[in-house]
């Protein structure tokens, strides 16, 4: 939890100045500039303790997992994050040095008046620091609201990943695959909610999301949409079910999501993989072929890609509910397969260090 910098200095304050000077000591300049040093002593540990706390307690990015650090880079921009705990950490160290000195001089007044003026000097100048510099605070308290309102994911349960190119159908089939009604997760660098669901198997228990849809472009010009579909992939323990409508109905010609295809298979081909066919009942004869695209183009496996998809792919209709059952028992055991795959690398794992 993080106060409002505004807050903290005020509530700082108070209890500095419920601070008494020494009991006995008889001379008033000595007494005042005892209660002065005490004061700002006070003043500065109330202000610089919960900033240690903060600093402590936020995790730092190094130790995030993968796809964390991919969250927050995505939310706050490349190195904002460390940025803010390093202002917060460097008011800090300002508060207790100015603090320090101010409880010194105050300690060393030579008649009340002057540590009446030395401490109300002090207090003066740390409200200062913290007007000045307390922006970081706030800064840091309005990434602490964004990091709680957060998507859980939990990063060691095996997933399935609905990939491909916007409006192909992922988040009808995420419903129909989801044991349960899934969730819909929302992350604040976007106003579009994405849906999690589970599938529980045999007693075990599976997360199904759709993504962000694919554009075809490098990946230098992607949005943070897109940057968090490749998050998922590169470092959750995913099996990708990748869908393509070759319907026309989408938006995308099948020539663009044949290359987005094929761009991501070879990136991603080490993952465990199933196509998939939407909106068959859409299909017709003749393959749809855009106004953009090369009618006579020779390329043979866009040809075919045009005609019927991916080789293998399971055409299905989540309308008609043609191809659903097959697609369920496909889905099941391609998550038995990757569950498999993991004990077997945890096992090998455990072996090499054993």
């Amino acid at each position: 939890m993080v106060m409002p910098s505004v807050d903290i200095f005020q509530s700082a304050s108070r209890k500095a100045k419920r601070v008494l000077p020494t009991k006995g000591i008889a001379n008033v300049a000595k007494r005042e500039r005892n209660r002065g040093a005490k004061q700002l002593d006070a003043l500065m540990k109330e202000l610089a303790v919960p900033l240690r706390g903060y600093i402590e307690n936020f995790p730092k990015r190094i130790y995030l997992h993968p796809y964390e650090r991919s969250l927050i880079e995505l939310t706050f921009g490349a190195g904002n994050y460390e940025e803010v705990l390093k202002k917060v950490d460097a008011l800090r160290k300002k508060v207790v040095s100015v603090g320090k000195e101010h409880a010194s001089l105050c300690a060393k007044s030579l008649s009340k008046k002057e540590a009446e003026e030395r401490l109300t000097e002090g207090l003066e100048k740390l409200q200062e620091i913290f007007k000045c510099e307390g922006q970081a605070i706030d800064d840091l308290l309005y990434i602490a609201k964004t990091l709680r309102a957060m998507p859980v994911v939990d990063l060691e349960m095996p997933t399935l990943c609905l990939v491909g190119a916007p409006n192909v159908g992922k988040s009808s089939l995420v419903r129909l695959l989801s044991t349960g009604k899934p969730e819909v997760c929302n992350y604040p660098f976007t106003t579009r909610g994405i849906l999690m669901g589970h599938i529980t198997l045999d007693y075990q228990h599976f997360q199904v999301t759709d993504t962000p849809g694919l554009l075809k472009r490098c990946d230098e010009d992607r949005n943070n949409l897109e940057k968090l579909t490749l998050a998922v992939l590169s470092h959750l323990p995913t099996a990708i079910l990748y869908v393509h409508d070759l319907s026309g109905q989408c938006g995308m010609s099948p020539s663009d999501q044949f290359m987005i295809y094929k761009e991501i298979s070879e990136r991603f081909g080490n993952h465990l993989w199933l196509d998939v066919i939407s909106k068959c009942d859409l299909l017709k004869e003749s393959p749809v072929v855009f106004i953009t695209e090369d009618r006579e183009v020779d390329h043979l496996e866009l040809v075919k890609y045009r005609k019927i998809g991916p080789e293998g792919a399971l055409h299905v209709s989540v309308k008609n509910e043609d191809g659903i059952d097959k697609l369920k028992k496909k889905v099941h055991e391609l998550l038995m397969a990757q569950t498999a795959t993991a004990i077997f690398i945890l096992n090998s794992l455990m072996c090499c260090t054993g």
